[in-house]
């Protein structure tokens, strides 16, 4: 009788996987190595200065996860390509969640995010993909939009062995041990860095004349991995400290200013580089050329918002970008950010009343306090007199996922500046779902669950019937 092999956990092949990307990214852009570990070491350091901070990460179960948090970014350019990673991320317990439109912001790409869902899942590995789709109808010339889609059509950039581990997922409902690994080797072509061009010089440059973006995604065999994110608990150290280790920095941290209680995400990176690539003339003969997509980005992140949360996040930071009137750059940081300072000080900076203002999700904790004897008595305690009598304690929900704004000023200012500042014709999530092969996960239903699941486990540890907000 044959045994079958017991299957992976998706969380298990996605730790792998996640490892063997940052491993490939280190060895194609050695900068990245020294980014994480000048990340490690502002990490150690901050921990150290910062008591509060670690039993925040140790209460919450982040400090395991903290030095293997990643996040990635690619970029393909059909519906086919699309839908099929939606089916090799599945593999890896990952799904689509949150829609992104970055075209208002200059950049013809609208977007997703691939990742866990729940929390326990998260804890093991929080790896995940920012996924965009470029948006062919941006091209504004006819005949060069048709030529994109007619370049498109002749690549593949799944390896044969790849689909077919897919699909025996999809069948069996799981992979065993030999074919993960397969499965991360041959994943690992479809993100491989590949210095040749499939088009000539004279048509990079047309692509690249309409967008750096439309260039990057058409004119090459796969969606290279653009940048690998590791997690910093003091972005403004890192990027004072960048310069000093031959790390040049982006003008601008993207995101909220620095605050004492960190919300959202706030991102930064190195310069993307300038990297040799080879064309093929129309005669057949080998140009050398330059192209420049891949970066180090880092971020750090702080309190999932609310509904409401967002809301006001959004109009301080609109706020402030009214009062500034251009674009942030190296020319006007200094002044944005104090602009950006003030602007937030509307927004409240601890924790209780974030809470208490329902601006941020939470989740709950029971203490140590026993009970004794007043297992009875507290069972019409409202969670907030739970709180105030030292049986529960709160810790911010962490933010999983990413701000359009942050993502669109990451790539434009990598990219260069001299593209367009926004295209004409409306987002469609609808049409994203239509090409992904299925609808995106409302991020905020996410924090709401998992924040629920946390005081439920409280009412289980003290024996109440129930407990809600």
């Amino acid at each position: 009788m044959i045994t079958a092999l017991p299957f992976v956990h998706p969380d298990e092949i996605r730790a792998r996987f996640s490892s063997a990307m940052s491993n490939m990214y280190q060895t194609e852009v050695p900068l990245y190595s020294d980014l994480l570990q000048l990340v490690a070491e502002t990490n150690n350091q901050t921990m150290e200065q910062s008591p509060e901070l670690t039993r925040h990460l140790l209460r919450t179960g982040e400090i395991e996860r903290l030095n293997m948090e990643r996040h990635g970014a690619i970029r393909v350019g059909t519906a086919a390509e699309l839908a099929t990673l939606r089916r090799l991320f599945a593999v890896m317990g990952m799904v689509p969640v949150g829609y992104y439109d970055l075209a208002p912001a200059g950049v013809p790409v609208h977007s997703t995010a691939f990742r866990a869902v729940h929390e326990a899942s998260l804890q093991i590995c929080p790896f995940r993909i920012f996924t965009s789709l470029l948006r062919l109808e941006l091209i504004e010339r006819p005949e060069m939009r048709q030529q994109a889609v007619d370049i498109l059509a002749k690549r593949n950039i799944f390896t044969p062995r790849l689909i077919e581990l897919i699909v025996k997922h999809e069948t069996a409902g799981g992979l065993a041990d030999n074919d993960t690994a397969d499965f991360i080797t041959e994943s690992l072509e479809t993100f491989r860095w590949h210095n040749q061009a499939t088009v000539s010089v004279e048509i990079y440059q047309q692509l690249h004349d309409q967008h750096r973006l439309i260039a990057d995604v058409v004119a090459f065999k796969g969606p290279h991995i653009n940048h690998l994110t590791p997690r910093t608990l003091n972005i403004d150290a890192v990027q004072a400290a960048m310069p000093k280790h031959n790390i040049p920095p982006k003008a601008v941290i993207e995101g909220p200013p620095p605050r004492h209680c960190p919300i959202l995400l706030r991102q930064t990176s190195f310069k993307a580089l300038e990297e040799k690539v080879a064309f093929v003339s129309s005669d057949g003969q080998i140009i050398q050329g330059n192209h420049t997509a891949r970066f180090g980005e880092i971020e750090q992140r702080g309190a999932a918002l609310t509904a409401k949360g967002r809301n006001l996040y959004d109009r301080l930071l609109q706020a402030a970008q009214d009062q500034l009137q251009t674009p942030a750059n190296e020319e006007n940081a200094a002044q944005y950010m104090a602009i950006l300072s003030e602007k937030f000080s509307q927004f409240p900076d601890n924790y209780p009343a974030m809470r208490a203002e329902k601006l941020a999700f939470f989740r709950y904790f029971p203490t140590e306090k026993k009970l004794g004897g007043s297992a009875t008595s507290i069972q019409n305690l409202t969670l907030d007199e739970l709180i105030g009598a030292g049986f529960i304690q709160f810790e911010p929900l962490v933010y999983e996922d990413f701000l359009p704004v942050s993502a669109a000023g990451i790539f434009q200012s990598n990219l260069g500046d001299k593209g367009q500042n926004h295209f004409a014709g409306h987002s469609s999530k609808q049409d994203f779902q239509r090409d992904l092969g299925a609808d995106v996960v409302d991020e905020l239903q996410l924090y709401e669950k998992t924040q629920q699941r946390s005081l439920t486990a409280c009412a289980a540890a003290l024996k109440l019937t129930s407990l809600s907000l």
